[in-house]
C-alpha cells in the first residue's frame, strides 16, 4: 500500500479527510501529534487486492487514513484483529482512531520499505531469517474464540473452484467437460486431504514480500492480516517461500523451508515430523495457494477492474507446474494443463510480454 496512483477526488475521501481532521483535534493519544495548524491533506496510496483505499496524512508523525467501505469490508474485525495481535506481539498498525459505522480509520504508519524491495541475492538469507522468526512467533500465538475462523475444506475448496471459473471460463472462455471436472475435483480433493492432516494454526493468509515492511532497528511491520484464519502450519510458509512477486531456486526454498520445520519442532509449534511430510505438506498448500491466484488476478482484473495482477500469473503458473510434476498424484493435472490450458493462455497479451521480457533479458545476458 505504498506507491503513490493518481486518483480523482471523490465524496468519500473528502469525507475521511474531514473525519480524520476531527479525529485528530479530539485527541492526539498515543502517538502524541501537535494540533493541525492548517488543513489536513490526505496522499493516496495503492491499495491491496480487496475493496480498502489508503492515504498518508501530512501530519509529523504520518498516519495512514483508510477507507474501509463498510458495505463491503469488516472494520471491527480489522480493529479487533490488530488489537490482538499487537497484544501478542506481533506489529500491526495502531490502530488510532476508527468509525466502524462509516468505515474510517486512523492507523500507524509503518513506512514504505516493503520487503520485496530490499531482497536480493545477498539480503535475502536475513530478511527471509527475519520474517520467519516473526511468523513463528505469529503460529505461537492462542487461538481467540470467534475471532479465527477454521481455514476448513469448505473454503479452501471455494477458493481453487476460482481456477475454473475465472480463469478457464471467463478469462480463457473456455468451458470444461464432465471428465475435465471431474479431474480437478481429484486434484483438489488430494490437497484438501493434505491440509487437513497438518497441525493447525493461525494463518494471516497473506505472508509475502508485499505484506511485510521492514523497519530499521525494529521488528517487521506486519500488514494485511485482516482475513486471518485457523489452518494448515505451512500455509504462511509457503506464502513468504513461493511468493507470487518474486521467485528464488528450488533447492533454496526447500531447504529454508525444512529449516523452518526444524526451529517450529524446537519451539512446540508442530511435533516431531520427517522431512519429506513436512515438504509434501509445504509443496500441497502452496498448490492450492496457487490454484487460488490462478482465478483470483483473473477476477481482481475482470471483475474488480485491477489491472496489475495478470503480469504476475506466469511466475504462479510455473510454481504450479513444477511442483505437480514432482509428485504422481499431481502429474494428470500437469499435463491436462499444458495440453489445454496452457496454449490459451500463450496467445494472451500479458503472457506474450512476460516471454517477450524474458527473452530479451536472456539475449542480454547472454550478449552485454
Amino acid at each position: 500500500m505504498n506507491e503513490c496512483v493518481t486518483q480523482a477526488p471523490d465524496e468519500r475521501k473528502e469525507q475521511l479527510r474531514q473525519w480524520a481532521a476531527r479525529a485528530l483535534q479530539a485527541g492526539h493519544e498515543p502517538l502524541q501529534l501537535p494540533p493541525l495548524e492548517t488543513a489536513l491533506t490526505l496522499q493516496p496510496l495503492s491499495g491491496d487486492a480487496g475493496f480498502r483505499r489508503y492515504f498518508r496524512t501530512d501530519t509529523n508523525p504520518s498516519l495512514i487514513a483508510v477507507d474501509s467501505p463498510p458495505a463491503r469490508t469488516n472494520v471491527s474485525r480489522f480493529v479487533a484483529l490488530a488489537d490482538y495481535l499487537r497484544r501478542n506481539g506481533i506489529h500491526t498498525p495502531l490502530v488510532i482512531s476508527a468509525d466502524i459505522e462509516h468505515g474510517y480509520m486512523l492507523l500507524e504508519d509503518l513506512g514504505d520499505t516493503q520487503l520485496l524491495r530490499e531482497l536480493d541475492d545477498d539480503s535475502v538469507s536475513g530478511l527471509y531469517a527475519e520474517v520467519m522468526s516473526e511468523l513463528l512467533c505469529l503460529q505461537q500465538i492462542g487461538r481467540q474464540e470467534g475471532l479465527f475462523p477454521p481455514y476448513n475444506r469448505e473454503l479452501l475448496h471455494m477458493e481453487m473452484r476460482l481456477l475454473p471459473e475465472w480463469l478457464v471460463g471467463k478469462l480463457l472462455q473456455r468451458s470444461l467437460s464432465d471428465e475435465e471436472n471431474q479431474l480437478l475435483e481429484r486434484t483438489f480433493a488430494h490437497l484438501l486431504d493434505s491440509a487437513s492432516s497438518q497441525p493447525q494454526v493461525l494463518v494471516h493468509r497473506d505472508y509475502h514480500s508485499r505484506n511485510l515492511m521492514i523497519r530499521d532497528g525494529e521488528r517487521p511491520g506486519v500488514v494485511d492480516f485482516q482475513d486471518a484464519v485457523w489452518g494448515p502450519v505451512t500455509y504462511d510458509l509457503a506464502s513468504l517461500l513461493r511468493d507470487c512477486y518474486i521467485r528464488w531456486p528450488q533447492e533454496q526454498v526447500e531447504n529454508w523451508a525444512l529449516a523452518y520445520a526444524s526451529t517450529a519442532m524446537d519451539a512446540g509449534v508442530i511435533p516431531e515430523v520427517d522431512g519429506k511430510t513436512f515438504l509434501r505438506w509445504f509443496d500441497w498448500i502452496g498448490l492450492q495457494r496457487h490454484f487460488k491466484v490462478l482465478g483470483l488476478f483473473p477476477r481482481l482484473y475482470l471483475r474488480d477492474g485491477k489491472h496489475g495482477y495478470l503480469p504476475d500469473l506466469p511466475l504462479v503458473i510455473r510454481y504450479t507446474l513444477e511442483v505437480c510434476d514432482k509428485y504422481e498424484e499431481m502429474q494428470p493435472f500437469a499435463r491436462w494443463f499444458r495440453t489445454e490450458i496452457l496454449p490459451l493462455i500463450e496467445q494472451q497479451d500479458w503472457y506474450r510480454d512476460y516471454r517477450t521480457a524474458g527473452e530479451r533479458q536472456h539475449a542480454e545476458t547472454e550478449h552485454p
